[in-house]
């Protein structure tokens, strides 16, 4: 019975193989097949005893991470060969010289990267994943191929996450949401990007997920119909104008669906596009142009546009590259439709990115492009950060997802900058010697201030000075993280020195106090001085701006035994068999928090930014001077949390206890009306016998907003309260506020 199980299951690597062949992007040629057929030998003999938790052959991991960078990302044979072999080194004998003297040195380096960024993720004692993530995308600096490969092995980990336990699902998801997904998103890797979003929120948020996934299923055939309706009518008009095309309805992702619930306070049926029409057309480069708005035209004579929401990427293309014509029109029935405007060249690029991005480069001359401009500055942050890693990271993602505006130099060239950008971010942009030396800026002609904030077709004159420095105040002045560090790191030239001396002052110090200086306990003391990074906290010892009672404070709270106790709760035993502890039973007499597997009752204090209630899904976060603060699991806060912090989360759980109450504060937002005022406190006061602590109603041209401040016990009455409320004639929305 075995031995027919080993034969079907060598079958079927067999097909991946296959499979793997006949779906890469790239042409390969006889010497390509060569090499990926060695590489597959190797990791098939180096990974033939292991199998995966799911009890699978490992080797079916590595074969679905190729099938991603050869179908999805696109890369050519050496990548699909370092792709079958990222774990060979990490997981068996064999060795990156091995690898070296059986293939090539690119090969091996590009092991070597995927290996060096497996090893770092594995030493997660270090005070913060965030400084994990810093180290990875320095990887950045050998080949960017190496974080293409990473992404499918994150996408195909993620893809197969059903046999872990509960915690560790929703780290990893807490991980790639943080992370994976903005570097996805801003490689161009969109398909990739939204996976990875969409199986973040499974794990992150099931309930969410599910629900919004079940309706989608009930309302596919409605959607499918709409869509048909305006294809058959964009067809006929598409089709007598000659134009060589096919359209393509594309659902809007489930995460983006969520995103767009909780920004606008909507239900899903109040979300109108969840679905995109997309036209991709046959043209030579010359006519690309000429032809999206030919097709432009053709659409908004059918429909009409939103001239707010035009936006022309095929003019100004995306610093990834991304090239397209968005065009939201007003669709039958009243919706709003947004239909995208694509050649089969921008298709490619926006499907595979860099790689199709590369492709299309070829031959084409020395320009760089937007996306090449973009990992050589970030190459450029990485190399030069000296900042907290946590800020890094914070302020990486803040540029990954930035909006981008486009400038004018004097001469007229064009220039991409995040949205928000000032005057002095784009001397910056221009050079760092230029924007360390700027005296001051002048916009459209006029001299303006340092922080003034640019717009799209803004053109900038930087006016320099040999003798100007930075200020602390340029620090207020900049947006972009590479401003920022340039800044930082000219400041810092005087007081790297007094800082030396200061670390060395510190280590004798806490010595003296029995507390040895390592990366968790310079993380922990800059968290207690309320400072922001380590050079603050030892300059100011080298100061003397930190005395030594301050420093013997810190050592005693460090040794506090209730902390102590907390550490050893979480990290004392593994996962056990009591998975639902974050499945509260949503009853009148569940008000009373537990934490961890044996839910102990311990001292907590409710997270301000999220205002958890009894019966809402919360876990427990160990602070460093505050105890434990505890969160709703959707806070808009738990994904940078359990991402950076996983070993400072402990479980939370509601249980029965002696009635507590609540406040909870809910807007409500309707027509107005004779008496409503009193309906709303007869539902609330009378019916329910809530407590109504605050009431404030405004009203304007017949609309009317309102706040309401209630004493409740727990969710399940506030949920019921909701629906109440909602009854009430006139009322269009009732939404709770997570934050005074």
């Amino acid at each position: 019975m075995v031995e027919i199980d080993i034969e079907k299951e060598n079958k079927a690597i067999a097909q991946e193989y296959k499979e793997l062949l006949r779906i890469s992007y790239q042409t390969l040629s006889p010497d390509d097949k060569k090499l990926i057929r060695k590489a597959f030998d190797v990791a098939v003999d180096a990974h033939q005893d292991q199998r995966r938790k799911s009890g699978e052959a490992y080797i079916f991991h590595p074969i679905a991470v190729a099938k991603i960078v050869a179908s999805e990302i696109g890369l050519g044979a050496t990548s699909i060969a370092a792709a079958l072999m990222h774990d060979v080194v990490e997981d068996t004998e064999v060795t990156i010289e091995d690898i070296e003297k059986m293939f090539n040195k690119k090969v091996a380096q590009l092991v070597e990267g995927l290996t060096k960024i497996a090893q770092v993720q594995k030493d997660l004692n270090i005070s913060m994943q965030a400084e994990n993530f810093r180290k990875m995308l320095l990887t950045l600096n050998d080949d960017v191929r190496v974080i293409l490969i990473k992404l499918a092995d994150r996408l195909h980990n993620m893809q197969t996450m059903d046999s872990m336990v509960e915690h560790k699902q929703v780290k990893i998801a807490s991980e790639t949401l943080y992370i994976y997904a903005p570097l996805a998103h801003r490689l161009g890797l969109y398909n990739i990007k939204t996976q990875l979003e969409d199986l973040g929120l499974k794990y992150t948020e099931p309930n969410v997920y599910n629900e919004i996934v079940s309706k989608i299923k009930e309302t596919k055939e409605e959607q499918d119909a709409y869509i048909k309706d305006i294809s058959d009518v964009l067809k006929k008009s598409l089709d007598e104008e000659g134009v060589d095309y096919i359209i393509k309805g594309r659902p809007k992702s489930i995460y983006s669906i969520r995103r767009k619930m909780l920004a606008q306070g909507v239900s899903f049926d109040e979300v109108y596009d969840k679905f995109a029409l997309r036209i991709v057309y046959k043209s030579n480069q010359h006519d690309e142009k000429f032809l999206a708005w030919k097709i432009y035209s053709i659409v908004t004579d059918h429909y009409r546009p939103s001239p707010s929401r035009l936006r022309d990427w095929i003019s100004s293309p995306k610093s990834t590259g991304y090239e397209a014509l968005h065009i939201t029109v007003m669709g039958p029935k009243g919706r709003w439709v947004e239909i995208q405007v694509r050649s089969e060249r921008m298709d490619e690029i926006a499907e595979k990115g860099y790689a199709a991005h590369y492709k299309y480069k070829q031959g084409g001359g020395n320009e760089e492009s937007g996306l090449d401009t973009w990992l050589n500055l970030l190459k450029e942050a990485l190399e030069s950060s000296e900042t907290n890693a946590v800020d890094f990271v914070e302020d990486f993602k803040m540029n990954l997802y930035a909006k981008e505006i486009f400038v004018f130099t004097p001469k007229g060239e064009i220039k991409s900058l995040p949205k928000g950008a000032t005057s002095l971010d784009f001397a910056f942009s221009i050079h760092s010697e230029v924007g360390v030396k700027t005296r001051g800026t002048r916009v459209n002609g006029r001299l303006v201030p340092l922080n003034t904030e640019l717009k799209s077709g803004d053109q900038i004159e930087v006016i320099t000075s040999s003798t100007q420095k930075p200020t602390i105040n340029w620090l207020d002045y900049v947006t972009t993280s590479r401003a920022k560090n340039k800044i930082k790191n000219v400041l810092n030239e005087n007081t790297k020195k007094i800082a030396e001396e200061g670390k060395e002052l510190l280590t004798r110090k806490l010595k003296h106090l029995k507390v040895t200086l390592n990366e968790q306990v310079v993380n922990e003391m800059v968290n207690f001085f309320r400072l922001k990074t380590s050079l603050d906290l030892f300059y100011r010892v080298g100061i003397g701006a930190i005395d030594n009672q301050q420093l013997k404070d810190f050592a005693a709270q460090k040794s506090n035994t209730l902390m102590n106790f907390f550490k050893n709760k979480i990290t004392r035993r593994p996962h056990t068999a009591d998975e639902d502890i974050n499945k509260p039973v949503l009853s009148a007499n569940y008000d009373m928090l537990v934490f961890g597997p044996e839910h102990d009752k311990l001292d907590y204090k409710l997270s301000t930014c999220c205002n958890p209630i009894p019966g809402d899904e919360v876990f427990g976060f160990v602070t460093i001077n505050e105890g434990i603060k505890v969160h709703k699991k959707d806070c808009p806060n738990a994904i940078s949390l359990q991402s950076n912090y996983a070993y400072r989360i402990i479980q939370a759980k509601w249980i029965d206890s002696s009635q507590q109450e609540f406040k909870a504060i809910l807007n409500i937002h309707g027509m107005d009306s004779l008496g409503l005022t009193n309906e709303l406190t007869k539902v609330i006061s009378n019916n329910m016998h809530v407590n109504i602590q605050s009431i404030s109603l405004s009203g304007e041209a017949g609309i009317f907003n309102g706040q309401v401040t209630v004493i409740v016990q727990n969710n399940t009455i506030l949920k019921k309260l909701i629906d109440n409320i909602k009854k009430i004639d006139g009322i269009d929305k009732v939404t709770r506020v997570y934050k005074n």
